[in-house]
């Protein structure tokens, strides 16, 4: 059985890197614009979470042990959840490299989410009956104090790649998009990824509003008062190609021979958390009758929350899907996502050991699963012919990245 395993990969290999062959030649060694993009969605940040590890094993097979994932990416957004694993790895150690492998990110969210969203507050009758008058549904201590002790005063300016983590600014109601190269450019700009990463998860009615200051060296103050970047752009991948865009045009980035918002020069891998749209826990008949209380919450969950999330997400993967599609560029835009989802695992904040086990589980099964992409009709994801599995599909763009990266070396 385990010859046959091995057999199995040795095919799959092959054939990728007949594909990755074809594709490097198609583009006559000319350079690529490398996005990865990260979805919110809480606990089930550990689906992206798996994905990734196995991205990076791929990256560490093809060129050593050290590779990480910030090597590969010209520009990394993550959102809320996806914006706390975009920061771990892409954020600086003491010695430069990033502060978590992939591989990291599940054992993590293992270890620390059971106390970012204690479970007993969950069950607590009294405590359930009072978030609905008053107070978000956690603290959110314990994530600020995690967030203080692994990031300290870094900023974000000092990013071993280029990141883009957005939140939304109550006071202002305006969305605030955290760029290293802004950071760079104003001091004003360049936060704290302890209070960026505290600002794109505050989800309302999940955790409080997260307020800060920055001072520049001539002493300007700016504040933020900031929730969670979900509310914005749930899925970051549209914002990531938007400030590619926008950088170019104005000189901060420069790539070869790269047009503004041109596709044909990109590479994108976007990960979704997963949604549960074949749950059908909301229906008309139910909704007809809640008032402001039963949008905010309904059995634990916040409808209002999951609509504005969900509606976000799937609208970025309909405008760059049939942008990429478009110019006949669609397999350099791999979107992955489950909207399978049931029960605890559709929930952004069940952190028992049983449901983290089981995302776990869907990320990998995800692997095995064919590469789809949304249906403009039925919303739902559907296989794309002839693309094989998205397991076959990561190996495809590992080698597309690795190649990048010796382009460029």
């Amino acid at each position: 059985m385990g010859r046959l395993s091995l057999l199995g990969s040795l095919i799959i290999t092959l054939l990728v890197c007949l594909q990755v062959g074809i594709v490097c030649g198609a583009t006559n060694g000319k350079k690529l614009v490398t996005v990865l993009s990260i979805d919110g969605g809480g606990i089930r940040g550990i689906i992206p979470g798996t994905l990734l590890a196995f991205l990076e094993s791929k990256l560490q097979e093809i060129d050593g042990p050290n590779a990480r994932i910030a090597d590969y990416f010209d520009v990394v957004a993550g959102t809320s959840t996806g914006g706390l694993i975009t920061t771990m790895l892409t954020a600086p150690n003491r010695d430069n490299r990033p502060l978590y492998e992939a591989k990291d990110i599940s054992s993590f969210y293992m270890e620390h989410c059971p106390h970012i969203f204690p479970q007993s507050r969950r069950k607590n009758f009294v405590h359930n009956i009072a978030h609905l008058f008053g107070g978000p549904k956690y603290d959110g201590e314990y994530l600020r104090l995690l967030v203080d002790s692994i990031l300290g005063n870094l900023t974000i300016k000092q990013m071993l790649t280029h990141t883009v983590i957005p939140a939304f600014d109550i006071k202002r109601l305006q969305p605030i998009i955290f760029t290293t190269v802004d950071g760079r450019a104003n001091g004003l700009k360049d936060a704290l990824l302890s209070d960026i990463c505290l600002s794109t998860s505050a989800a309302p009615t999940y955790f409080p509003v997260h307020y800060f200051e920055t001072r520049d060296s001539a002493g300007r103050i700016h504040t933020f008062d900031l929730i969670d970047g979900g509310v914005a752009a749930n899925n970051p991948t549209l914002m990531a190609i938007t400030h590619i865009s926008k950088e170019i045009m104005m000189g901060s980035l420069k790539y070869e021979e790269m047009e503004t918002m041109g596709s044909k020069k990109m590479l994108v891998l976007s990960l979704g958390t997963g949604i549960g749209k074949h749950q059908g826990k909301y229906n008309a008949a139910s909704a007809s009758k809640w008032g402001l209380l039963g949008w905010v919450y309904n059995n634990g969950d916040s409808p209002i929350i999951d609509v504005y999330s969900d509606a976000s997400a799937d609208m970025v993967d309909i405008h760059v899907s049939t942008m990429f599609q478009t110019l006949h560029n669609g397999k350099n835009y791999l979107r992955i996502q489950d909207d399978n989802l049931i029960g605890d695992a559709a929930s952004m904040d069940i952190a028992t050991t049983e449901n983290m086990e089981t995302l776990v589980q869907i990320g990998n099964n995800l692997l095995k699963k064919p590469v789809s992409r949304v249906n403009l009709e039925t919303g739902q994801y559907e296989p794309v012919h002839g693309e094989g599995t998205n397991e076959e599909a990561l190996i495809r763009f590992a080698y597309l990245l690795s190649h990048e990266k010796k382009l460029r070396s």
